[in-house]
């Protein structure tokens, strides 16, 4: 396929007026097959959401291989391309679950978004920032567990988040950071703490501002450390979680280290009503999803979504596209295959009109949406 007369994403220099070619799946040199005038419009990578929990009434931590195609589906449908969805803190039973049922989709998945990893949330978080995590399943952090799962996971255990302030917090940093990412998250630690476990060897901070102390002018805690180290942070830019100034300024205070993600639950892209989130009832009413005792529970806003709103709060939209599209790659060791343009680089790439709306999602060289 030849995509001719289009603004292309170049990590490098910007958007530049190019064509691009797939052959055989692949970005390539040159093209095969039919070509495709998309002049006027933006030519991006396809994106890879690290970090969501469901969509269309399904979750990942129900651990329904059926669910859990509905989620591939729906997220190739918005221009998320690659797929690394979050299980919640959930008992232990459950989450072998989950990871079983994640090798099994990677193993004979026929359609939908590219299953690329696994995202635990939990289970070794802070009783004090737990959010919509369920407590009765807190644990302190154990190495020879996260290795299990990821076993089971078939090596797709890619992330897990940690509160550095647990009992053997930071030896469990040193124990796993060559075999799983570690994410500093749902964390009461302050900058001493949290700069001890990027010391160690963490390497992202979870839905940064979120279940996490404050950054205030003399207590700057894991926000702070974060930006004195040179770990990547993620944010959620659906409107709800962050207010468009702070993200404008994280955007700035953590240039080149941003990954946006949705923090989508079972209720994105789904109406309004009552739905469940780790063994909790949450609401949805509009933008908003809560716990009942009203603790934000999660965004309803896709990636996709989540990206064009970031540029609409005033965010460059290369700045944007890379940290949806190349970031997320680059966190989850898969910059290889996926996350921008170049040749040899499997031919996952996204067609946004010149308003941003999504036009056309090209999978694996061939025109899904």
């Amino acid at each position: 396929m030849r995509l001719t007369g289009g603004r292309v994403f170049d990590p490098n220099k910007g958007f530049v007026l190019r064509d691009v070619y797939t052959k055989d799946g692949l970005i390539a040199e040159e093209a095969d097959g039919e070509t495709l005038d998309v002049s006027g419009c933006y030519v991006i990578p396809g994106l890879t959401d690290l970090h969501f929990h469901g969509c269309r009434g399904a979750d990942f931590s129900d651990g329904d291989p059926a669910g859990l195609q509905t989620m591939a589906d729906y997220e190739l449908s918005r221009g998320v391309t690659q797929i690394c969805p979050a299980g919640m803190t959930l008992d232990v039973p459950q989450l072998e679950k989950i990871c079983r049922t994640a090798a099994e989709h990677k193993a004979h998945a026929r359609s939908g978004a590219d299953l690329v990893g696994v995202n635990l949330e939990g289970p070794f978080l802070s009783q004090a920032k737990k959010g919509a995590q369920n407590g009765a399943w807190i644990r302190d952090p154990d190495p020879a567990l996260l290795l299990r799962l990821k076993e089971l996971s078939g090596g797709l255990v890619k992330l897990v988040s940690l509160a550095p302030e647990a009992p053997g917090a930071i030896d469990f940093i040193r124990q796993v950071k060559d075999q799983v990412r570690v994410s500093v998250a749902h964390t009461a630690c302050d900058y001493d703490q949290a700069l001890a476990a990027f010391d160690a060897g963490a390497k992202q901070a979870t839905h940064l501002f979120n279940a996490m102390n404050p950054f205030a002018h003399r207590a700057p805690g894991p926000i702070g450390a974060a930006s004195d180290s040179d770990c990547m942070v993620e944010l959620i830019c659906d409107g709800i979680h962050i207010h468009p100034a702070v993200i404008r300024a994280v955007f700035k205070l953590f240039a080149g280290r941003v990954i946006i993600i949705s923090d989508s639950l079972r209720a994105c892209g789904m109406p309004d009503g009552q739905y469940e989130l780790g063994g909790q009832d949450i609401f949805v009413k509009g933008p908003l999803a809560t716990l009942a005792d009203g603790t934000i529970a999660g965004s309803i806003t896709d990636l996709m979504g989540g990206m064009v709103r970031a540029v609409g709060y005033g965010v460059d939209l290369h700045a944007a596209v890379t940290a949806a599209a190349v970031h997320p790659a680059q966190a989850l060791g898969i910059y290889d295959r996926y996350g921008s343009l170049d040749v040899g680089k499997i031919a996952n790439i996204v067609i946004l009109n010149s308003d941003f709306s999504l036009q056309n999602v090209i999978f694996h060289g061939k025109i899904s949406v």
